[in-house]
């Protein structure tokens, strides 16, 4: 089995019938022992500890869960544009907290994007707990969605295919990735995003694992593939470059030495996984 994904880890309750049971959630709302999410800025609020602030209830928009017998709710915030800020704040959050952090950011921004309703465009109303939006006008129902999203490494003769966008950091090269089209499988997705972003033609498309990416919410599914040759046509309106790395470059940047061949993803993100898993696969994990 592959390293557990950052944000994969199993966080609260969701209690999914709690939500249909507008008595019960009452209920948890006026209970004392509930909690309110923190925001600061348009995002979740992170203590010193690397765990999330929580207060009382005063706008409980969305039923988050219920963790040790005590439901928790959030506001529905504007969440931040910010992207560099949220990452910041990544490499502070404790892994445990992750799921929930990924909740709550994702449900604020899906009703941020859909507060009129795409069937008559007359504005929608929260219901189910925050896991909904219902229209007055035409009853149509709206529910959160995700979108599927493929990353993935692509190998050739013991080396790894890796990319860089140019909004990463100097020297940081990472898995490429992209969207799940319409009427595409998640092997066809792979195959059609190699070839298009670096020019190559893949076979044996297997999954690894999958973590919910909340900006603003994907499902990222983690694949390996193998290549059928090593040539490059890099698609430089998505990449600043893209090359293979050998084992032992992967490792040396995994082990952060200082002569690393390349700056490798951070520990949230499920490339990060991808590499590590590659690693451990083949007995060379530092």
């Amino acid at each position: 089995m592959p390293p557990e994904p950052f944000f994969s880890c199993r966080g609260i309750d969701r209690a999914d019938l709690v939500r249909t049971q507008p008595e019960r959630l009452a209920e948890y709302i006026a209970a004392s022992s509930s909690r309110q999410l923190v925001w600061n800025n348009g995002l979740p609020s992170i203590g010193g500890d690397g765990r999330l602030r929580w207060e009382g209830v005063s706008q409980p928009d969305l039923f988050l869960g219920i963790a040790d017998e005590v439901a928790h709710f959030s506001a529905t915030e504007q969440p931040h544009a910010n992207a560099r800020a949220a990452f910041d704040m990544m490499g502070m959050l404790a892994a445990e907290e992750a799921p929930l952090f990924a909740t709550a950011l994702s449900l604020s921004w899906w009703h941020s994007r859909h507060r009129f309703c795409a069937n008559c465009g007359a504005g929608t109303e929260i219901v189910r707990g925050g896991w909904g939006r219902q229209c007055p006008s035409c009853s149509t129902p709206h529910f959160p969605r995700v979108d599927p999203v493929v990353i993935m490494l692509a190998e050739h003769d013991g080396r790894l295919l890796l990319g860089r966008q140019p909004q990463y950091p100097p020297g940081r090269y990472s898995a490429l990735a992209g969207f799940v089209e319409p009427g595409e499988s998640i092997e066809a997705a792979v195959a059609r995003e190699l070839h298009e972003e670096a020019g190559i033609e893949v076979a044996d498309v297997t999954y690894v694992a999958s973590q919910p990416w909340p900006f603003p919410s994907s499902l990222m599914v983690g694949a390996h593939a193998r290549a059928l040759g090593d040539r490059l046509t890099v698609d430089t309106t998505e990449l600043d470059d893209a090359r293979w790395f050998s084992r032992e470059e992967v490792a040396a940047a995994i082990a952060g030495a200082k002569d690393a061949a390349f700056l490798p993803p951070p520990r949230f993100a499920i490339a990060r996984t991808l590499l590590e898993h590659w690693l451990d696969e083949r007995g060379t994990r530092p």
